[in-house]
């Protein structure tokens, strides 16, 4: 647990990576220890098709999960991973359902539905915005910019369907195979919850009350005639919007605030932070008005 800069608690929390029981390098045994080690309050094991019971194990918490993956290698033919987290038994799902079908029974099973590294599956916003219900997007993807893979940052999608009206909670994850220092225990959310028990971690998490990050903190704040960001020391500060033409982006030595005064034009903004090594995070999209 840590305490952040309004002193309200937050947890370390990877809610996507596998294990030997699908296609992980590593056994449950040795994914566990490995991110107690790092400092992580709770994990979920979402290994594909094989749903993962939660529990609790030498102070670690491990959250149900599992990962839900629909269609192939040809994204024109659709390609959809989902998460489900939280469940509270398997969800009744088939490699024949649809995305929107397999969010349902996701949600039947009383858990949550996330939608894994859209980037890497090129889901487009079109592909998207007819999904109803989802409890969060994967902004960043670890596994998904090593070995193979090129594609894990989905910040332009993600801003894309924030320009047609449509958002969720913004996480990162590791979505871990690999086990090689490439792709474990880079990317995370840090929760704010009462205490570390599932049914706390869940519900913050349903509410999105949490920002995604590979170290640094960050939080966007609408104050009077702008935005306000304010984070841990780090080298840019960026407020993305549906504006192509802003004054959007701050940079400096150990900046911890930047304010970006609003046109009025702006339907949303989000932040994102990057320290001198390269570290970044990332808020939610905020909706606004527009004049």
């Amino acid at each position: 647990m840590q305490t952040d800069l309004f002193g309200k608690r937050r947890y370390k929390v990877n809610l996507h990576t596998h294990t030997s029981l699908s296609d992980g390098h590593r056994t449950p045994a040795e994914v566990l220890q490995l991110y107690r080690e790092q400092g992580y309050d709770a994990i979920a094991l979402t290994d594909h098709w094989l749903f993962g019971a939660g529990s609790e194990e030498d102070g670690i918490m491990i959250l149900s999960g599992a990962e839900y993956n629909l269609g192939h290698a040809d994204a024109r033919e659709g390609v959809f991973h989902i998460v489900a987290v939280g469940c509270s038994r398997p969800p009744s799902v088939a490699k024949s359902m649809s995305a929107q079908e397999v969010i349902d029974a996701i949600h039947r099973a009383d858990g949550i539905a996330i939608l894994a590294h859209p980037a890497w599956s090129l889901n487009t916003p079109e592909a998207i915005l007819p999904l109803r219900e989802l409890d969060g997007i994967e902004i960043y993807n670890s596994v998904s910019g090593v070995h193979m893979s090129r594609r894990a940052d989905s910040s332009l999608i993600v801003d894309m369907l924030a320009m047609q009206d449509y958002f969720a909670p913004l996480h990162a994850a590791d979505d871990t195979h690999y086990y090689d220092g490439t792709d474990e225990c880079l990317s995370w959310i840090m929760v704010e919850a009462e205490d570390n028990s599932a049914a706390s971690l869940l519900s913050a998490i349903r509410a999105g009350k949490l920002y995604a990050t590979q170290g640094p903190e960050v939080h966007l704040r609408l104050d009077g005639d702008g935005v306000t960001v304010l984070c841990s020391p780090c080298s840019e500060i960026v407020v993305y919007s549906n504006l192509v033409w802003s004054r959007c982006a701050f940079t400096g030595e150990a900046l911890c605030q930047a304010h970006y005064k609003l046109t009025g034009e702006e339907s949303f903004v989000r932040a994102e932070v990057r320290t001198k090594d390269g570290k970044r995070a990332w808020t939610h999209c905020i909706p606004l008005k527009t004049q």
